[in-house]
């Protein structure tokens, strides 16, 4: 048995201290694992077999290309138009920020899916959608559904409303920065813009990949909405097969699969990014780098 000195010449047994509510859940999670892994080989509903079928069958993999498009194209309106709004926000004009502020408790304060959908029905709204002079002459006009087809709707809907949010996680980083160095940046004149660009963003991106990171992996799956308006992202690839051959569970699973392996390749390029941006930060006690 260990012993420690207290004192001067003192001697005492030191006895480890145990954590049996550790081990009890340790154990209980243990078997309940087992349990799961258990039913999963057993249980001859889930269909397997048809699972491995349409795992690579070429309508479910464009349906996956498809939802990674979507993804791409709508995480980087989001990502330019937050950090636009997010300057916008900041503004010291009260037209400029309201306008701004606008934006972002409309669309944060409506469904994705109805944003969705009413992109979608554009042209009950505006049968013809024209570019000109405003109040003037237009110069090139167009029916509205062809002008925004199925992709451009989904794009935009997604699009637009993860700019809301990404302007709020921006805003919030960019706060994060001590203004001392602002204030300096400005006393040896440089200008907002290029205090902003080389000073003040490279230091919050700090505080903006982790959110940003978990916002382009919400929108991987969010992408899911749009099959409401059958757009062919994945899950509608899958529903029209398991329509066709009512294989409606095996079917799901091969979608979940293909969410789960995407998702884990977002996962590790978050943390590659964090570690990348981390740098030059000194480590909290017990954390590794």
């Amino acid at each position: 048995m260990a012993t420690a000195g207290i004192g001067v010449g003192v001697d005492v047994d030191a006895v480890p201290l145990r954590h049996p509510g550790r081990w009890a859940a340790g154990v209980v999670i243990l078997v309940f694992a087992a349990m799961g892994v258990h039913s999963l080989a057993t249980n001859p509903n889930f269909q397997w077999g048809t699972v491995g079928d349409y795992l690579f069958a070429e309508p479910v993999l464009r349906g996956m290309w498809a939802t990674v498009y979507l993804t791409v194209i709508a995480m980087a309106i989001g990502v330019v138009g937050g950090i636009g709004l997010a300057i916008l926000r900041m503004s010291p004009n009260p037209v400029v920020a309201g306008a701004a502020w606008l934006y972002i408790w409309f669309f944060r304060g409506t469904p994705l899916l109805v944003q969705i959908l009413f992109w979608s029905f554009i042209g009950a709204l505006y049968p013809r959608l024209s570019l000109g002079i405003p109040f003037g002459p237009s110069f090139v006009s167009g029916d509205a559904n062809h002008v925004v087809p199925l992709f451009a709707a989904a794009v935009l809907g997604l699009g637009l409303n993860e700019a809301a949010y990404m302007a709020e996680i921006v805003r919030a980083g960019i706060n994060g920065v001590d203004a001392g160095q602002t204030e300096a940046a400005s006393a040896l004149g440089m200008p907002r813009a290029l205090t902003l660009r080389r000073i003040v963003l490279p230091q919050a991106m700090r505080t903006i990949i982790p959110p940003t990171g978990n916002e382009t992996i919400s929108m991987l799956k969010t992408t899911s909405l749009v099959s409401v308006i059958s757009y062919n992202e994945l899950l509608n690839a899958t529903r029209l097969i398991y329509a066709r051959n009512f294989q409606t569970v095996p079917l799901l699973i091969v979608a979940a699969l293909w969410y789960l392996a995407l998702t884990s390749v977002l996962t590790a390029g978050q943390h590659q990014l964090e570690r990348r941006f981390a740098r030059g930060i000194l480590p909290r006690v017990g954390e590794r780098r």
